[in-house]
């Protein structure tokens, strides 16, 4: 099973409207200081927020399993995108009273979450570019 986005650019500015697998739609921009308008987040600003929150749906959708009480999770991920290579630090926070055994696997549960293994795996790409009539 395949994801797809698609991005329309919105003429005159450096927004753009995402539509994720045709439910889903977000918008990005460009800060100020850039040209934007600062409506939305920068499309490198997605990572590390999808980073965060996969760790964080993986860690509760496992506590179910187990019928654990992790309290409030908080995933703080800091992406450095000027470092080579590209750097992440993730602190993972939980409120509930757990025990060493618990947040030993917890870690393990957290390393594996699906978005961090396809960044750990790496990526390939492929490309076309094409003129598209505009349809009126």
């Amino acid at each position: 099973m395949s994801l797809t986005a698609t991005a329309h650019s919105v003429p005159g500015t450096l927004r753009t409207e995402v539509v994720i697998d045709d439910r889903h739609h977000l918008l990005t921009d460009e800060p100020v200081s850039l040209g934007g308008e600062g409506l939305g987040p920068a499309p490198h600003e997605l990572l590390p927020a999808a980073l965060a929150a996969c760790i964080s749906t993986t860690l509760v959708r496992y506590a179910q399993t187990k019928d654990w009480d992790l309290g409030e999770v908080t995933v703080d991920v800091d992406y450095d995108h000027h470092s080579t290579p590209r750097r992440f630090e993730i602190a993972v926070g939980l409120t509930a009273e757990l025990d060493e055994e618990q947040l030993a696997r917890l870690r393990k549960v957290a390393a594996a979450c699906p978005l961090r293994r396809s960044i750990e795996a790496g990526f390939e790409f492929e490309e076309r570019l094409a003129r598209h009539e505009l349809v009126s």
